[in-house]
């Protein structure tokens, strides 16, 4: 309603301690109406509301009790207007609410906005090419900071915050590919033969055929490989897609060119399986690898780092051990980090420095959304293995409560009658005050020892001495140990073909990328596999989880549901996997935006490699402002 101040009634209160109330009358031509203050307020609405003041007053209006108002309101906002052609920022408009500091006001920020909205936007610079404002229909830069924090509609509004997104993609996009192109043109790569007689035979050997989607992801990256500028490729594939078999073909084609290949896993169980997987691979071709781990005996690790220092090592296989000062490489071509985002992104740079000019490949069971692929990791060119071997059965999926455990037990000891074998997840490793309910895998192996008297149970976690970790898993792998009792130690890349039964205890306590990565231990061989996810969700987020991982199997639907559930930074870790600080934008609701501002930098890049060209001097300078010390820009061009 808009009005005119009329007169102040201080209203008498019946206690001395209570507060003062005032209320400030209002007539707008037809009634009375009055806007009543308690305490604080009420002083304040009668130095700020002078009689004969004209305001427009926003809020929530009721019938009024006694006097000469007909209604009254006492949650409201209002202002006072100066002359006829003042605009209004508080009422009678789309109003901005900004985040506050503690003794900031929502009203004071809001003007001093409004102000520094409406007198400097005209002096934002325009980066952006006006071809592609054009042909996108953006709204020009000054307008869009303008209507972001005083739009005249809700259409305005939404193209102007479309705008700035764009902008905020296009820049990252811009940025990214800048980093790819410098890496490709800083020094020569090294040009690949893939085509060689021991990729001939080594193929030949396979017991097995490449499925389509291998065959495509290996024939992109053979293509990185053959050309002079060093490779930056992401191999991503679902559990069990068979990445590491394309990606010992890679290290093939390094070791044919004379060169060395190594690659890098994120825990010492995984590094042992990639060992013994590409071991098993090389053999029929004369192609060594050695392993390299932290927890090895002195000896041990000393002969090995000898072996990779004097080339007698074609492939070295290993932990973060293998970027330790102490290991040098012969002659390194090829490095291949699996897991990336579980590195931090200084060891991620050490691994690579120790070949010249190396070509990088990194693989990922992890699912990733697409959009998340394009910021996390918009500067490695896509692979995705995104069918899995022929033979395989979905895993069956269940979700069970504690009353139900009984019978899923007996469920897995028909199993074991069969021969198979069984996982049993635990999330801790030992009791913790903060979550009582959550039973230890020490207890948990206690218990089901004595459930499963006529079987062998054995228990793994991450405090266990390194090679007593590599022991059990070969016991387990050798059929000695019937039940894994385990925490998420084995969560990547353990392989046993003849455990068919993954049961995740307190399911509702893990998340929904690790979830998936534990079923993915399972429905590795020809039997039938099942997954039971054990608890009691006690949020709504718990419950959506398990409710997914029960109606899915297929990694990338997983991971768009993931990335809505927890966003972008969870899921990689934002610290560690160099996640991008968007302000605006939105990896789950600005998809489509995000897509069309890639397609465009990317344009843009292979028109202006580094962005040279002086019409697009200010763009460029806008790029390395806003990502040139997070993306290490600073040599571009």
């Amino acid at each position: 309603m808009q009005g005119r101040v009329v007169r102040h009634v201080d209203v008498p209160v019946r206690r001395a301690k209570a507060p003062k109330v005032t209320k400030v009358m209002i007539y707008d031509g037809t009634a009375l109406a009055a806007l009543v203050g308690f305490g604080k307020r009420a002083g304040y609405l009668k130095v700020s509301l002078h009689v004969d003041d004209v305001v427009v007053v926003t809020g929530k209006f009721k019938r009024a009790r006694g006097g000469d108002a007909r209604v009254e309101a006492t949650t409201f906002e209002y202002e006072v207007l100066s002359d006829e052609d003042a605009e209004l920022v508080h009422t009678g408009r789309l109003v901005p609410v900004y985040r506050l500091t503690a003794d900031m006001p929502q009203r004071a920020l809001r003007t001093f906005m409004a102000r520094i909205a409406s007198a400097h936007a005209p002096d934002v610079p325009e980066a952006l090419p006006e071809e592609l404002r054009r042909r996108r229909g953006l709204m020009h830069k000054p307008d869009a900071i303008r209507q972001i924090h005083l739009p005249d509609s809700v259409e305005a509004l939404r193209l102007a915050r479309e705008r700035l997104v764009f902008e905020e993609f296009y820049l990252l996009q811009l940025g990214l590919l800048l980093r790819k192109e410098s890496n490709e043109t800083a020094q020569p790569g090294i040009a690949f033969r893939t085509d060689g007689p021991k990729a001939r035979r080594l193929r030949e050997a396979l017991p097995f055929t490449l499925t389509d989607a291998q065959e495509r992801a290996l024939a992109e990256i053979e293509s990185d490989m053959r050309r002079d500028t060093p490779m930056s490729r992401l191999l991503q594939g679902d559990v069990g897609s068979g990445k590491t078999i394309v990606a010992g073909m890679a290290l093939a084609h390094a070791v044919e060119t004379g060169l060395q290949g190594a690659i890098m896993a994120p825990t010492e169980i995984l590094a042992e399986q990639h060992y013994r997987t590409l071991s098993a691979l090389f053999q029929s071709v004369d192609i060594r690898a050695v392993l390299l781990k932290g927890d090895m005996p002195a000896a041990t690790r000393r002969d090995a780092a000898g072996m990779i220092e004097s080339g007698e090592a074609d492939v070295a296989v290993g932990t973060h051990a293998l970027i330790q000062d102490a290991v040098e490489f012969a002659d390194l071509g090829l490095v291949v980090t699996d897991e990336q985002h579980r590195f931090g992104v200084m060891q991620r740079a050490k691994f690579r420095s120790k070949g010249h000019a190396v070509d990088t490949l990194v693989m990922t069971a992890t699912p990733i959304p697409r959009t998340l692929a394009l910021t996390a990791y918009g500067d490695l060119t896509l692979s995705v293995i995104d069918q899995l071997p022929p033979g395989r059965k979905p895993i069956v999926t269940k979700q069970f409560t504690d009353s139900g455990r009984d019978h899923l037990y007996r469920f897995v000891e028909s199993q074991l009658k069969k021969g198979r074998q069984t996982y049993v997840i635990y999330p801790l490793i030992e009791e913790s005050e903060k979550l009582e309910d959550i039973q230890a895998a020490v207890d948990g192996h206690e218990q089901l020892s004595q459930r499963f008297a006529d079987w062998r149970v054995g228990l793994l976690h991450g405090r266990l001495p390194g090679d007593e970790k590599s022991e059990i898993m070969q016991r387990f792998h050798r059929h000695e140990i019937d039940v894994l009792v385990s925490t998420t130690v084995i969560e990547v890349g353990v392989d046993v073909p003849n455990a068919n039964v993954m049961v995740v205890e307190h399911a509702d306590r893990f998340g929904l990328a690790q979830l998936h990565q534990l079923r993915g231990r399972v429905g590795r061989g020809e039997h039938e596999s099942y997954c039971a996810l054990v608890g009691w969700p006690k949020s709504d987020d718990a419950r959506r989880r398990l409710d997914v991982m029960v109606a899915t199997t297929d990694g990338f639907v997983i991971a768009e549901e993931d990335l809505k559930i927890r966003g972008p930074g969870e899921i990689l870790g934002t610290r560690q996997a160099g996640m991008p600080d968007l302000k605006l934008a939105s990896l789950i609701t600005d998809s489509r935006v995000l897509e069309a501002a890639r397609e465009d930098a990317s344009a843009l890049i292979q028109a202006d490699p580094t962005l040279a060209d002086t019409t697009h001097t200010l763009l460029r300078e806008t790029v390395l402002r806003a990502w040139g010390g997070k993306l290490r820009l600073a040599s571009v061009g």
